[in-house]
């Protein structure tokens, strides 16, 4: 049997380089955190995150990741819609503008936002006079996530919708369908992978931020204070043991969440492929 060449390693060098990256990169952080955590002992633990404290910080920062990704999966979907399937002046522009947040230094994003939506800000002035406040509440940590997971969704969900053909969406229409029955039965269907895939990194993006959120957040505990700063907080305290508490806590959820995700993609794809 004739080899072909390629200008890739084999499958035995290219699966050593995959496992000596992944354990660098992935592996050995997570093993060195679990065995702190093992260290530590369940007594231990459990006294880290029985506090209000924590309680508070952690369940702020995954509400708060969940709402902008759910914002994010609908808008972002919208989106990418419109900067695939229409023209129009300034498309160009606003398709630049979507990975502003990938190459924007997340700090800088969150001065920028608490500028704008301070109650001194241009924003949040004219939303002072109706009596809102987005900066220093959850609102303000809602909009920074927004910000910075809105990309993940378009750029996932783009090159799909670009595959589907109109003529599909014509023959539905041809067959008496409406606009909601072919979004939901036709258009739906092929984008629901990418759809979840850009869900499931924004979410993950988002648990995970801290720059752009300090600065808006306010920080103020049981309140505005999101779990990754509580752990700069603790590690600031030479509290090690705290901050890696906080971090199992953090990277089992997530993990929980992300496998429920991924669970619901491969039902999606069997649910399709026997209809």
């Amino acid at each position: 049997m004739l080899r072909t060449t390629s200008p890739l390693p084999g499958f035995g060098l290219g699966m050593g380089i995959l496992l000596l990256a992944l354990s660098i990169v992935v592996l050995l952080p997570l093993g060195a955190l679990v065995g702190q955590g093992v260290a530590m002992g369940p007594a231990e633990l459990a006294q880290h995150l029985g506090s209000k404290r924590v309680a508070s910080a952690l369940t702020l920062s995954f509400r708060a990741a969940l709402i902008a990704s759910v914002f994010n999966l609908v808008f972002g979907l919208a989106l990418a819609w419109v900067l695939t399937r229409y023209r129009f002046p300034g498309r160009r522009i606003i398709d630049a503008a979507v990975d502003l947040p990938f190459a924007l230094p997340t700090a800088v994003a969150g001065i920028a936002l608490t500028a704008l939506y301070a109650p001194t800000g241009v924003f949040g002035s004219a939303l002072a006079h109706l009596g809102l406040q987005v900066a220093y509440t959850e609102v303000g940590i809602w909009l920074a996530l927004i910000f910075v997971g809105l990309p993940f969704v378009v750029r996932t969900v783009q090159p799909v919708i670009e595959e589907i053909d109109a003529e599909v969406e014509e023959a539905s229409a041809t067959l008496g369908a409406s606009r909601l029955r072919t979004l939901r039965r036709v258009v739906l269907p092929t984008l629901a992978p990418s759809l979840m895939t850009g869900f499931a990194l924004a979410l993950a993006r988002s648990v995970g931020e801290y720059g752009s959120v300090i600065f808006i957040a306010g920080n103020l505990p049981n309140q505005t204070e999101i779990a990754p700063l509580l752990i700069v907080i603790r590690l600031e305290e030479y509290d090690y043991n705290a901050a890696a508490a906080i971090g199992l806590a953090m990277l089992g959820i997530s993990f929980t969440m992300l496998f429920a995700i991924n669970a619901t993609q491969v039902w999606n794809r069997r649910r399709i492929g026997h209809v």
